[in-house]
């Protein structure tokens, strides 16, 4: 019988100590990746939205303002037809913006798409190192 005693080597547990705080270290990048790219889809949303509402309201008042100064222009032989005219206009334009809005709230997001690549691109390194351990 030799002198060393039962159970993990030091060479053992060092190793695995070593491959733990890999790991950790490995998975605390991948939530910091995830937390600004997070952080960027909120500043990206907050600005799309202010820019949106703002042009929809400029558009908008435009529109009703140009409606009403080409009805008034046209009152005494047009009025019917001018207002026949931008009624269809406006409702034509309010279902083709609904129809566009459905369209892109059926869309898959691509939020967390580089953390999800990420994750991808560990698990196949992880995978390649595995089977080149076991060898031949």
């Amino acid at each position: 019988m030799t002198g060393v005693p039962p159970g993990p080597r030091p060479g053992l547990l060092r190793a695995l100590r070593a491959a733990a705080e890999n790991g950790l270290g490995l998975l605390s990048n991948r939530l910091e990746l995830l937390g600004v790219e997070l952080a960027e889809e909120r500043a990206r949303l907050l600005a799309l939205l202010a820019y949106g509402a703002a042009a929809l309201l400029a558009l908008g008042a435009g529109l009703v303002f140009l409606a009403i100064f080409i009805t008034v222009l046209l009152w005494e032989t047009h009025r019917l037809l001018a207002l026949g005219v931008f009624s269809t206009i406006f409702l034509g334009l309010g279902i083709v913006a609904l129809r566009t809005a459905l369209a892109y709230a059926r869309r898959p997001s691509s939020l967390f798409a580089g953390s999800l690549a990420e994750l991808r691109k560990d698990r196949d390194a992880v995978k390649s190192d595995a089977e080149s351990s076991r060898g031949p």
